[in-house]
Formats: structure tokens, sequence, C-alpha cells
């Protein structure tokens, strides 16, 4: 499933220049600015530049200039770079040092032969990934241009963000082989190959999926966390539950044992949380009050994904959905954010685990088609044969169409059992 580097390379390329032939110029359009400018020096790259770099581009090299001229009337789009060489095949250099040795002069001579009604850059006050332009070159930028070219200045953060958060259908397509390994490694990793009772520790678990990850030639852009709920052992806090300095277990039968995973691929990120269940000696199959609280899991994924419509807020989202199954009598915590070129992407916020009312500015985006997301939340549930509460904590990446909801690569619907031999 996974392959070469230079195919991964071939792959990469060409997923870019689809997005900057098919999607950039729909993309102006929507936000209505007609130049879109992005300045980066090597190894401060924005967030956004950085996924418009081709596969032998690592970095930005001395301050790279990119510059994007959509003409809708002549439904043109240029692709330019004010450096001294071009990125890739997709981005033309349009800078003759020898010619014009000022870089900020031939900028402004490009600016000023295309003559755009608006100039957009990368600042957001609330959106990180849309902030990328240092203030160090938004100075300079200023200082360089003439004052009609300065009010011409707006934030691209809707542009910034419908870049990062928009797939494109070929996009999709490697997006479901990703989900796909990232279900596959959780299967191994959730297996009697891995888990030995009194012996495996949640830890050994967590440098197993890094391992794995690694022999692949793929990337984790977090560190996983694997961790345990059993009988007689009072629920921990959300706090500590969602703190990345987990207690090191020793695996035990009878154990419900939880993961949290993701991985980088091809410019793509996953985001998974799952369940598995050490099976007793005597039991062939999930304790039955366990799947019937796994079930309420995946209906409080039915109530957020349903409620889930272009236009609508994350807020608004949450709202509903949280309603709705408090008023099935769940015990709901929503957490859902964007997935794709980050792991923690860039859109539409939908509540955070300490945020069940409601999130400033993220939560106030409005959901938008052809995003991916995050599906993450969980459900207390009280279990009468432990005589105490547990969390099921899911995650999985689901895709939102035209107004269609579906998950990238299904979801998990049963807990995972782990037979041992």
């Amino acid at each position: 499933q996974v392959v070469s580097e230079r195919e991964r390379a071939k792959l990469k390329d060409a997923l870019l220049e689809d997005r900057f032939t098919n999607l950039l110029p729909q993309l102006m359009d929507d936000s209505d600015i007609d130049m879109w400018i992005l300045i980066s020096r090597e190894y401060n790259e924005d967030p956004v530049l950085k996924t418009m770099l081709p596969a032998t581009w690592l970095n930005a090299r001395r301050r790279t200039i990119l510059v994007f001229f959509r003409n809708k009337k002549e439904n043109t789009i240029e692709r330019l770079a004010v450096a001294r060489y071009d990125i890739g095949k997709s981005i033309t250099s349009a800078w003759d040092k020898e010619k014009e040795p000022n870089q900020w002069k031939a900028l402004r001579d490009i600016i000023a032969k295309r003559n755009p009604k608006k100039i957009g850059v990368n600042v957001s006050k609330h959106f990180p990934l849309a902030d990328g332009l240092v203030k160090t070159d938004y100075d300079e930028l200023l200082e360089n241009l003439t004052k009609k070219q300065q009010s011409k200045i707006v934030s691209a953060e809707k542009l910034a963000i419908g870049w990062i958060e928009t797939r494109t259908a070929k996009e999709m397509i490697l997006f479901r082989k990703l989900v796909k390994i990232t279900h596959d490694i959780i299967d191994e990793a959730f297996s009697n190959k891995v888990i030995k009772p009194g012996k495996t520790s949640t830890e050994d678990v967590v440098w197993f999926l890094r391992k794995k990850v690694t022999d692949l030639g793929l990337e984790t852009w977090f560190h996983p966390t694997v961790d345990i709920q059993r009988n007689k052992e009072k629920l921990k806090s959300q706090i500590a539950s969602f703190s990345k300095a987990k207690d090191k277990k020793v695996i035990q039968k009878g154990d419900l044992v939880h993961c949290d995973f993701g991985i980088t691929y091809i410019g793509l990120n996953t985001d998974c949380q799952q369940h598995a269940y050490v099976l007793k000696d005597d039991e062939n199959a999930v304790p039955t009050f366990l799947k019937t609280a796994f079930k309420k899991g995946n209906r409080v994924q039915d109530i957020l994904t349903s409620n889930m419509q272009i236009g609508k807020t994350g807020n608004e989202v949450l709202k509903e959905s949280l309603l709705q199954a408090r008023k099935e009598g769940l015990k709901p915590s929503i957490y859902t954010h964007p997935l794709g070129k980050y792991g923690h992407s860039a859109g539409t916020t939908i509540g955070m685990w300490d945020s069940q009312n409601g999130v400033p500015f993220k939560g106030d985006y409005p959901l938008h088609k052809n995003t991916v997301y995050a599906i993450e939340l969980n459900t207390t549930v009280f279990i009468k044969e432990w005589s105490k509460n547990i969390r099921i904590m899911l995650e999985e990446a689901g895709f939102l169409g035209n107004n269609t909801f579906e998950y990238v690569n299904e979801r998990q619907l049963q807990i995972k059992p782990i037979k041992i031999k």
C-alpha cells in the first residue's frame, strides 16, 4: 500500500498541480481576491506556502515570494515566483536578478503590471495556519510598495483556510488509502502478536506504533497514546484522560484498551482513536455490557454527523448535537476538528473537550463542502458490572461533501477482541 519515495514524489506533485489548476481559481473567486502573495524565508515557512512546495523542495530557499494572479474575466491564473528558480513545474520564476537586483522592486513591478483590485496576504488573528506572514517580511513588503499598492492589501484568511481545508477528488483517493493504512496498523497493535497480558505495557504498544510507522517509511504527526480502563479502577477525569503524559501500565486480561494514533503520508494526516478488549480465559467474545456501551459512542457519532450541514457554524452543530444526545439520555462530549494538510487543521472547530459551550472564532466559522474532519468525541457510560463509569472515546476521519457525509474509510463499529492463544 505504501509506494516508493520516487512514486510518492510523483503523486505529490501531480496532486499539487491539480490543486493549482482546478481548485485555486475557484478559491480566489470565492474570497474575492485577485492577487495572493505569500512570503517566506528558509526554515521559517508560512504553513500555507509549505503545502505548495513540490516534492523536491523540502523548504523555501532564501526569501521565496509566491504571487498568484487571477484574471476572472479571461479565466486565467498566473503562478509566479519572485525567486531565482522555478518552484517545481507548477510555479514559474519571474525574477531575473541580473536585470533587477532588488527582489522587492521586482515584486512591485509584477504588481504594477497586473494592477490587482485586492492583494491578499496571510495575516489572521484567530487562525494560526492563515497567519504565516512574519512581521519582518510584512514590514518590508509595505516599505517597498507604493501607497496605492499598500491600500489594496487585505487579509487572505478565507483564501488560506480554503486552500488548507478543501480536499480534491484526487486527494480523497489517497486519503482513503491512508486511513486504511492507519486502521491496519492499529489492528496489528491491538492483536496477540503485540499484546502479551502480564508482560506488555501500554508504552510497549506506543513504541510498537512508532516503530511500525518508521519501518513503513511514514511519519507520525503526534506521539501516540495507549491507555486502559478496567474493573475496580476509578474513571480518570477528562484532564487526566487528555494529558499526553499517560501512566505506564501493564496490560492484563479483561482490560479495555484505547489508542490515539495518527500518521502523515504525501501531505495528508490521519487521526484515529479505537478500542480493543483483552479476552479473559473463559471469554470468547467482548462482554455484552461493553458492546452496548460502545454502541452509545457510535450513536453520538451519528447525531453529530447528521447535524453537519454546509453553512452551519461549528458552534451551531455542537449545540444541536449535544442537546439531541442528552435528550436521548447520553452523556456526550464533542471536540471535532478539521483534518488534512495538518492534523489540527484550518477550518471549522466543533467543540473542544474543555469548551463544550462553544469555541470563539474557530467555532463561528461555517462548514464548507469537500472538507475532512476528525470526528472526535466521547460518551460516558455507567457499567453496572464494574460498578463504575467508563468513557468510550472515538475518532475517525469523516468527509463532508455537498451536504453528504461519509467516513473516509469506515469507522469502528465494535470493540476489537484480543484473544490470547
